[in-house]
């Protein structure tokens, strides 16, 4: 029988949220799994591992000056171009990391990694919203968050497994099986949106976002390592908010914005994009404060310290299975309100994490975090899209994204400060002072993430029932009328 329009959607609905999964899979298991070759890179090329920081930071500003235009070259060249072309030049990046010579060779590879990767999430996620109904978006959503999750836990293990037994420039090759896969589907699956209507690049708005927004990211990564004067880094970060300012100003009067600000008008866009970004400062800076505690703290070996965190993954899925009923039965504010006050108690509960605590009650711990982080990211990412046009989705798509990187990037800011203040001055080998150090900075993340909830309490009952397919009872509907 002949292939029909509706069959080769039905394949599309089928298998392309499974094609986004695969590439951000690779992109998010690729961002985490160099940190811990470099020292084992660092004897490889002759250089001391401070001078692979550019290797880490590259990749990171690639994302940030890029992520803001991938909206707009979907709609000029079409989804599957692009997404095509994004994976191609992961696959270009990650081989010539993988046969780099030196070290300006391999900064210059994971720039252009950087900019396959700016373009996956957001035209991924656009891609998916275009496909598929409000209705159904819940669904598809699920399996671009797993790997969102599951590649920055399986990382560090990951890597630390490959250096071990294999030699480093393994790491860069393991996405080339990934990448070819990743082609195949998009050739097969990926639906081809495109505006024939697209207006021309913002280039003054690109410049001012884009250096401004690689600015603060290279801010928040010197930060981090506390390695700069505070004084240049005040500098650069009074740099970073002049240029921002100024783009502010710049989108107000341009017709067709890089990144448009507009879409703040959205109240439900707003409140999922504002709220998301506190929440994620938070859930952001985990990743950096639990290996302190379990390897500064606790004596584990980096790769058993990886292992504990392992059900972080195992809770994501089993959230796929849940997310669906939980939103379904009690609504996004309700859902977005109560989960980010339970993460919040769950990031202060690891304050009773201490020598001799049983290894049943970290692992607990772990999975619960998992668990609600997981339910939080798939909460406020089906939000984003809840009430935004089509024709605008490219846009909500490129506007969310930079702020999910943005924040993210706090959340380790945040949590190396913290740690900072918290154990700069006591005795690090001494686990009875570093612990107690620790467990304040956990109790800071936590009542931090509750403090975001209170941004939650401004969507109404009804936000986001066309996305959960909420079902009411015709008492509370009717009192949801009323009101």
């Amino acid at each position: 029988m002949p292939t029909t329009d509706a069959d080769s959607l039905a394949r599309t609905k089928r298998y392309m949220p499974w094609l986004v999964a695969v590439a951000l899979f690779m992109e998010n298991l690729d961002a985490t799994i160099v940190n811990t070759a470099v020292p084992t890179m660092a004897t490889s090329l002759n250089v001391a591992p401070l001078s692979l920081k550019g290797v880490l930071t590259s990749y990171t500003l690639s994302l940030a000056v890029f992520i803001p235009i991938s909206g707009w070259m979907a709609d000029r060249f079409g989804t599957k171009q692009v997404f095509k072309l994004a994976i191609g030049l992961f696959i270009i990046g990650s081989l010539l990391c993988g046969v780099a010579p030196n070290v300006p060779f391999l900064v210059a590879s994971r720039i252009l990694q950087g900019i396959g990767g700016a373009m996956m999430t957001p035209v991924g996620r656009l891609a998916l919203v275009r496909t598929f109904l409000r209705s159904e978006l819940l669904s598809a959503m699920n399996y671009v968050i797993i790997p969102a999750l599951i590649g920055p836990l399986l990382g560090p293990f990951v890597g630390g497994l490959i250096v071990h037994w294999l030699h480093w420039r393994v790491i860069f090759f393991l996405n080339l099986p990934f990448g070819f896969v990743g082609l195949w589907m998009v050739r097969r699956y990926m639906p081809d949106f495109r505006d024939e209507n697209t207006p021309p690049l913002d280039r003054l708005g690109f410049l001012l976002f884009g250096t401004g927004i690689a600015l603060l990211s290279y801010v928040l990564e010197v930060f981090g390592e506390h390695t700069m004067k505070l004084t240049d880094i005040s500098f650069m970060l009074a740099g970073a908010i002049v240029l921002l300012a100024v783009y502010v100003w710049h989108a107000q009067q341009a017709a067709a914005p890089v990144l448009s600000l507009a879409l703040f008008r959205i109240r439900t866009f707003a409140i999922s994009v504002g709220g998301g970004f506190f929440t994620r400062i938070g859930i952001g800076g985990m990743p950096f404060l639990l290996p302190l505690l379990y390897q500064i703290g606790l004596g584990y070996p980096a790769w058993q310290a990886g292992l504990l965190t392992m059900p972080q993954a195992a809770a994501a899925i089993t959230m796929k299975m849940c997310s669906k009923w939980i939103l379904a039965r009690l609504g996004h504010r309700l859902v977005l309100i109560s989960n980010t006050v339970l993460l919040g108690l769950n990031i202060m509960l690891f304050t009773q994490i201490g020598p001799g605590s049983p290894l049943l009650a970290i692992l607990s711990l772990s999975f619960t975090q998992g668990f609600f982080a997981s339910l939080q990211f798939t909460s406020m990412n089906t939000l984003t899209f809840a009430d935004v046009a089509d024709k605008d989705a490219s846009k909500a798509s490129s506007l969310s994204s930079t702020s999910m990187q943005m924040s993210l990037s706090f959340g380790v800011a945040t949590a190396s400060l913290l740690a900072a203040w918290f154990i700069g001055h006591v005795d690090q080998t001494d686990a009875t002072q570093t612990i107690p150090a620790l467990h304040k900075a956990f109790l800071a993340m936590g009542a931090f993430t509750i403090l975001s909830s209170l941004m939650f309490w401004r969507l109404t009952s009804t936000d986001g029932d066309n996305v959960s397919n909420r079902v009411r009872s015709p008492d509370s509907s009717r009192a949801a009328t009323e009101a």
